[in-house]
């Protein structure tokens, strides 16, 4: 089992998510500290190397502030697998734009809502109010904290929740 590492940059701010073999890599190489071991050893033949949970970067590297990328994936996650003209939840959902493409609608966050199919299939290329029809909530971009992006995470991981609050 391959188990996830969460990186800290130099002050502490979450910037990636590694696997266990890397996080020792780093360690080792003295480019990153552990701070959180919850997770046991990995025993060798000379040595006993702690299983990390968090490290942190000796050195802060810079990057710009991550962006959630429009997806299909992100989508159904913003909208909580959940159709936003009926309601009903379910793993098998479409997307749906609220101004079609073909009435000049873009593909961007405040225009495009997971729907069940049938619902989908109701509204066809029409707008909302062509259909007769009404969101259960506004679409906007999802946020772009940490909590956000890693929050797939932190069902397995509940020790990385005081990391991830406030970035």
């Amino acid at each position: 089992m391959i188990e996830s590492v969460l990186v800290l940059n130099a002050n502490f701010e979450p910037v990636n998510i590694c696997n266990t073999r890397r996080a020792i890599c780093l360690i080792l190489m003295e480019k990153a500290n552990l701070v959180l071991n919850g997770r046991g050893v990995i025993r060798t033949v000379n040595y006993a190397y702690p299983r990390p949970s968090i490290i942190r970067l000796q050195r802060m590297i810079h990057r710009p502030r991550p962006k959630v990328k429009l997806t299909r994936k992100e989508i159904l996650r913003r909208d909580n697998f959940t159709c936003q003209y009926c309601g009903a939840r379910s793993k098998h959902l479409t997307i749906d734009h609220i101004i079609p493409r073909h009435l000049g609608g873009k593909y961007e966050w405040t225009n495009v809502v997971t729907a069940c199919s049938v619902c989908n299939h109701r509204k066809g290329g029409r707008t909302l109010n062509q259909a007769s029809m009404h969101l259960s909530l506004k679409p906007k971009s999802p946020p772009s904290s940490a909590t956000y992006i890693f929050s797939r995470h932190l069902s397995n991981y509940i020790d990385w929740e005081p990391y991830l609050t406030g970035w």
